[in-house]
């Protein structure tokens, strides 16, 4: 069994949306001891799917089965809740990086997760994001 795996949103849309994912990436979410996430997730990938639709970005029964996709990763994930403490965490984390708030806040919930979980896992598609974990 593998280390524990931290999916962010930009990690399953991708994944679902864009390019699919490769066999590397699976076998990391198949030998996962666990798939964390946070709720933020959640919501980033509900309002995406809401976007592309909006805009008529893929055919709606691709969108359809992306969603499905994404929804099923979810599924999986324990869920970190974006709580009073991680919401101040994120406030302050990484203070000399440019990170966005929403980069902020899975950035404050995957360090929380990875003191539960030594050997946390980052899998990620923003490189401000995995910058910021490796400064961290």
């Amino acid at each position: 069994m593998g280390p524990p795996v931290y999916l962010d949103t930009s990690a399953v849309l991708r994944a679902t949306i864009e390019s699919g994912t490769t066999p590397a990436i699976e076998a990391q979410l198949r030998d996962a001891s666990a798939l964390v996430t946070s709720r933020l997730s959640l919501v980033e990938s509900a309002r995406a799917f809401l976007r592309l639709r909006a805009l008529r970005a893929a055919p709606a029964a691709r969108l359809d089965a992306a969603e499905r996709d994404a929804n099923a990763l979810w599924a999986r994930c324990d869920l970190f809740e974006l709580s009073p403490d991680i919401c101040a965490a994120a406030s302050r984390v990484s203070p000399t990086l440019p990170l966005r708030a929403l980069d902020a806040l899975h950035l404050a919930t995957f360090l929380s997760a990875r003191r539960r979980l030594p050997g946390l896992a980052l899998l990620t598609a923003d490189e401000r994001l995995r910058n910021a974990v490796a400064r961290a």
